[in-house]
C-alpha cells in the first residue's frame, strides 16, 4: 500500500504528538481491559504503563525498524487467572504474574536463539502465503465478535443481584447471583457507534492531510460527544436509558499506578516448588501457542509497510523485542505483552508507518498513566464508540490478509482446502483448552492449515518426478 510516512520518516512534533495520540486510543480499550478481566485489584493504568515500557524494550530490539505497539496479551489470561488459583494470597498472586511472565519471555529468548542459528528460510517453507494469509485474515475475523458486542454497549451498569432456587445435598438452597446490568438502550450505543465509524470512514477517504491521517481520534471524539450529549440529558431527567458514558469514574480517579512489582516483591518468600509448576504449566505452552500469532502479526505488518520484517530486523529480534518486552511490561503492570492487531490496523489505515509515531506512543502511555484525569477520560470512552472504531480496525487486519492470497491459485484444490480449512476453524471458533492453557482460534487454524498443506503436498512432490 502507499504509505504517507516510511519506517524512517519524523513527522513534526506537533503532528507526532497528534498521530500518537490515535495510536494510544486504538490499543487502550484492550490494553486495560486484560488486569480489568482478572480482577485481584491490578491496576488499569500500572498495564498501560507497562506496555509503554515493553513498546520501548521492543523498539530496542527491533533497531526502531518495526512500527508496532505492544500491549496486554489476552492469550495469557488463564495462565494469569492460575497465579491467582488455590486461593493462594494477593502478593503470592502478584509475583506469580512477574514470574510467570519471565517464563513466557524466556520460551521467546530460546526460540529466537534457535532462529538466530538456523534462520528464517524454514518459516516461509512452513508457512507461505496459502496459510499466512487466511491465518491473518483470522486475526481479525475473530476479533469481529468483540467489536459488534461492544457496537451495544456503555460503560454505565449497576448491581444486580438475583437469587435461584438449588438442590444441594436433596435441599433446596436459596442462592444469590451477584451481576451487572447494562443501563443505557442498546440502540443508543448503536447509533454512537455507527457515527463513530461513519465518521471515521469519511474522515479517511475523502479528508485531506492531516485530517486523512488521524480519523481514529476524529471519530472516536464525534462518538464521545454524541453519547455525551445524550449521557448529560439522561442525568439532567434521571432516565437510565440515556446514561452511556460512566462520568463517575472522575470521582474515582489515581493518580499514581499500582505497580505489580511493589506488591509481588512481597510475595517472593511464598513462592514454592508447587507453586512455581502450576506457573510454568500454565505460562510456558501459551507461549509458544502466541509464538505462531507473533508471526502472523509480522507477516501482516510487513506487507503493509512493504518490507520483511522477519528478515531485517529478523524474526530472532522481534522475538527477543517481544518476550523481553513482554517480562518488563508485567513487572510494572502484571500483564504479558504481544504485539496488537489495532496497532497493525492503525499504522494500514492512517498510512503511517513511522517509528517515531510507536515510541512517542508509548512515552505517552507512560506519562498519562500518572495523569489521572486525561486517564480516566479514555477510561470513560464507551465500549459502543470503540466497537465503531475497531469494526475498521479489524476489518483492515482481515482484509489484508486475504490480500495476501490474491495471487495464489485458488483453482488448485491443494491450495483451496488449505485456505478453506483455516477459514472456517477460525471463524468457527475452533479452540481447544488443556487445564489453563488454551490453544486459541487463530493457533488452532494455522496448525490445521500447516498440517493440510503437508498432507496435500505430496502430490506435487510426485508430479516433480
Amino acid at each position: 500500500m502507499n504509505l504517507i510516512y516510511n519506517i524512517k520518516d519524523k513527522p513534526g512534533f506537533g503532528k507526532t504528538l497528534v498521530f500518537a495520540l490515535q495510536q494510544l486510543l486504538a490499543i487502550m480499550a484492550a490494553t486495560i481491559a486484560v488486569p480489568r478481566i482478572v480482577g485481584n485489584g491490578m491496576s488499569q493504568t500500572a498495564a498501560l504503563f507497562g506496555a509503554g515500557v515493553g513498546t520501548l524494550v521492543y523498539l530496542a530490539f527491533t533497531k526502531f525498524k518495526s512500527p508496532v505497539f505492544l500491549g496486554s496479551s489476552f492469550a495469557f489470561l488463564g495462565s494469569m487467572a492460575a497465579a491467582f488459583g488455590g486461593g493462594v494470597s494477593a502478593q503470592l498472586g502478584y509475583a506469580g504474574l512477574v514470574i510467570g511472565a519471565l517464563m513466557a519471555g524466556l520460551v521467546y529468548v530460546v526460540i529466537a536463539l534457535v532462529i538466530k542459528a538456523v534462520g528464517v528460510r524454514w518459516v516461509d517453507k512452513l508457512m507461505p502465503p496459502v496459510i499466512i494469509g487466511p491465518t491473518v485474515a483470522i486475526i481479525g475475523l475473530s476479533l469481529a465478535g468483540n467489536a459488534i458486542g461492544d457496537l451495544a454497549t456503555g460503560n454505565v451498569t449497576k448491581q444486580v443481584v438475583e437469587y435461584a432456587v438449588e438442590v444441594v445435598d436433596n435441599v433446596p438452597t436459596i442462592v444469590e447471583n451477584t451481576g451487572s446490568q447494562m443501563l443505557c438502550s442498546p440502540y443508543l450505543a448503536i447509533l454512537c457507534g455507527l457515527v463513530t465509524l461513519a465518521v471515521t470512514m469519511v474522515c479517511s477517504v475523502y479528508g485531506k492531510k492531516m485530517v486523512k491521517m488521524i480519523p481514529f481520534i476524529i471519530g472516536i471524539l464525534a462518538g464521545y460527544a454524541l453519547a455525551l450529549v445524550f449521557t448529560l440529558i439522561g442525568r439532567a431527567t434521571d432516565n437510565p436509558a440515556l446514561l452511556i458514558i460512566n462520568l463517575d469514574l472522575f470521582s474515582q480517579m489515581t493518580w499514581v499506578p499500582d505497580f505489580t512489582f511493589l506488591t509481588a516483591a512481597k510475595g517472593l518468600k511464598e513462592v514454592n516448588a508447587t507453586y512455581l509448576a502450576t506457573l510454568a504449566v500454565a505460562y510456558v505452552p501459551v507461549a509458544f501457542v502466541v509464538f505462531a500469532e507473533h508471526i502472523a502479526d509480522h507477516k501482516n505488518l510487513s506487507s503493509i509497510i512493504g518490507q520483511d520484517l522477519l528478515k531485517d530486523p529478523g524474526l530472532s529480534n522481534t522475538l527477543l523485542g517481544d518476550g523481553v518486552g513482554s517480562f518488563a511490561g508485567a513487572i510494572f503492570g502484571g500483564c504479558p505483552n504481544t504485539t496488537y492487531g489495532e496497532s497493525v490496523g492503525c499504522v494500514a489505515i492512517s498510512g503511517n508507518a513511522s517509528v517515531i509515531t510507536i515510541l512517542y506512543t508509548a512515552i505517552l502511555a507512560m506519562v498519562i498513566s500518572f495523569f489521572g484525569p486525561f486517564a480516566t477520560f479514555l477510561a470513560t470512552i464507551p465500549s459502543c464508540v470503540m466497537g465503531g472504531v475497531c469494526i475498521a480496525l479489524y476489518g483492515f487486519i482481515a482484509v489484508s490478509g486475504l490480500k495476501m492470497i490474491q495471487n495464489v491459485d485458488l483453482g488448485d484444490n491443494h491450495n483451496l482446502f488449505v485456505v478453506s480449512v483455516i477459514l472456517i476453524a477460525g471463524v468457527g471458533g475452533m479452540a481447544v483448552s488443556f487445564g489453563q492453557v488454551t490453544i486459541t482460534e487463530v493457533a488452532c487454524a494455522l496448525i490445521l492449515g500447516i498440517l493440510t498443506n503437508v498432507l496435500l503436498s505430496g502430490k506435487k512432490s510426485q508430479s516433480r518426478k
